[in-house]
């Protein structure tokens, strides 16, 4: 799977998230007077059209990024402020701040707001925080965002509290107050609490599997219906105060999300703009021959919004394999792989498909920094990539290697496009697709039996933390981490710790920045561009708005034209 673009588009933004549409979010295609950010009323029923058959709503089991789905339904300790045009910002949610940091960050400390109820009027306390975060350790919900986990002290062997046991790394001395001790200092324990996991829950709630289906809202709206494989009904919580809430508009009365949709027929459905459709959005992505469609639609045209960039997508050189373990072999690739072919084999054009990549940290992540360190013309740069070869012993070339991918968002025709390339300089490779189940136990597995593989990732999370920790941190290496390339160096899991325990987020940019030098300077990767979502709206959506973080609409500022 492509992991983390796959569940920001389907489960994040049907959601996160962030791929048909979970997760992973560009000059907007042009448009024409559009309402999409027009003045909007309260009140009226919002349609969202979902390609999935299962929504989401137990936030211990869900990867739903802060301004989707789940944020409908239930509040965190913090949330995310999305402005078009703007990097992410964090805000306060259910807490009067962002979060105070002491001994070094290594502790934080949330003081709840006042005035804050559960849609049957129970006031939410930092007792319920607790237990919403203690619950995410069953193994019953293995699934959902586990960031607190790995940095929370004295995780090792707790299995949550359905047997009466709690983690002593969060305290709660009084009912408005919750602290928690990390076992590192970390500066971004701030966004942290803005995933699911940080989500209130009642103790002694949720404890089978049916809690997604009527789960405790402390969001503007409630579960009023939910008919497996059909639809979800929200209707309002009579008790959500919007005064205590910067991140929720809660405009409409009810919002009814419709499940099992082919992404065909609801791009169909979005184009006609009839009856209620008139009022929905979809939460996947419009593919690229859709897009073709409604180029000559000027009236569909102008209901297309497009993020400015999104996900990663790159292709992973595993260092550890023999024929890839000299930097010059790696580099040679940097050199050989057309990009401009990439972007084709997306997307069908350079403007749908995203930009070329040459960092590791995407657009709209505060601390980016934009450099190149292999300069190549659009179709890449075949002596550059034969002269490194042939410097590291290689005069006939390489190969062939092993280019696993799965079947699925277009894979095989993107890997033909590398593969392509590749051979221009001499590099020859065998491609093996798979399902996504055997793709994920292998690139994610302990043997790391392969060559080469394609992905792409957006953060969980506005950070620079999100783009490169996941990804090159040698503790990310198998046992189901991110670490494709199998990549370990010393100086970068040093940098990474370095930048974590930085609280200042100007301090901790220039570090994550450095990190992504080194990186790419020992090539384990090859960026190969920044991809784009395009989402189609009804004619009555307004506030229809994509910032530069993440690549998705703000489903929660989303209301009703007149």
């Amino acid at each position: 799977m492509d992991r983390r673009t796959f569940l920001r588009s389907v489960t994040a933004a049907a959601a996160l998230t962030g791929t048909g549409g979970l997760l992973a979010a560009c000059n907007a295609n042009p448009q024409g007077p559009s309402n999409a950010s027009a003045e909007v009323t309260k009140g009226g029923t919002l349609y969202i059209l979902s390609d999935l058959s299962v929504q989401q709503l137990d936030p211990a089991k869900s990867q739903n990024l802060a301004i989707t789905m789940l944020g409908f339904v239930h509040r965190r300790l913090t949330s995310w402020k999305i402005e078009e045009g703007k990097p992410a910002t964090v805000v306060p949610d259910l807490a009067t701040d962002t979060g105070r940091a002491s001994d070094g960050g290594k502790t934080w400390t949330f003081t709840l707001k006042d005035d804050i109820h559960y849609a049957d009027g129970t006031p939410i306390v930092a007792a319920d925080i607790k237990y919403g975060i203690e619950r995410t350790f069953a193994d019953a919900f293995t699934s959902g965002l586990g960031y607190h986990k790995k940095l929370l002290a004295g995780t090792d062997g707790y299995k949550g509290p359905f047997q009466g046991s709690e983690l002593a790394s969060i305290e709660v001395p009084d009912p408005k107050t919750i602290i928690f001790r990390l076992s590192q200092p970390y500066g971004d324990w701030t966004w942290i609490a803005s995933t699911p996991p940080f989500a209130p829950v009642p103790k002694g709630k949720g404890t089978d599997a049916s809690y997604t289906e009527k789960p405790i809202a402390s969001g503007p709206y409630q579960v009023a219906s939910y008919a497996k494989g059909v639809e979800v009904k929200l209707s309002r919580n009579p008790h959500w105060d919007k005064g205590t809430d910067e991140a929720r508009a809660g405009l409409p009365d009810e919002i009814v999300i419709q499940l099992g949709q082919q992404t065909d027929v609801i791009s169909q459905r979005l184009i006609a703009d009839a009856g209620n459709d008139k009022s929905a959005f979809a939460v996947s992505f419009v593919a690229p021959a859709q897009l073709a469609q409604i180029q000559g639609n000027q009236q569909a045209k102008q209901r297309v919004v497009t993020s400015k960039s999104g996900a990663l997508a790159y292709l992973a050189l595993n260092v550890r394999r023999p024929a890839l373990a000299d930097p010059k072999v790696r580099q040679a690739f940097q050199y050989a792989i057309d990009k401009a072919s990439y972007q084709i084999a997306s997307a069908g054009s350079a403007e749908l498909a995203g930009g070329v990549a040459t960092t590791l940290i995407t657009e709209g992540i505060a601390g980016r920094e934009v450099y190149d360190l292999y300069p190549a013309p659009p179709g890449g740069d075949v002596e550059k990539a034969k002269q490194l070869l042939r410097e590291a012993g290689h005069p006939d070339g390489i190969g062939p290697l092993d280019f696993v991918l799965y079947n699925s968002n277009n894979y095989p025709k993107k890997a033909e496009a590398v593969q392509a390339a590749l051979l221009r300089a001499g590099i020859k490779t065998e491609l093996r697709v798979m399902d996504s189940e055997a793709w994920e136990a292998l690139v994610g597995g302990p043997e790391g039996t392969y060559d080469l593989t394609l992905t792409s990732w957006q953060p969980d999370f506005p950070s620079a933390n999100g783009n490169i920790q996941p990804l090159f941190d040698s503790k990310e290496i198998g046992n189901g981490g991110y670490n494709y390339s199998r990549y370990s160096n010393p100086e970068v899991d040093k940098l990474i710790t370095q930048a974590q325990g930085t609280v200042d987020p100007a301090e901790a940019g220039k570090v994550w920045a450095k990190a992504d030098r080194l990186v790419m300077q020992d090539a384990p990767v090859v960026p190969l561009i920044y991809t784009r979502n395009s989402f189609l709206r009804g004619s009555k959506i307004g506030n229809f708005v994509i910032g530069a973080f993440p690549a998705y609409p703000n489903y929660l500022q989303i209301g009703l034209t007149k």
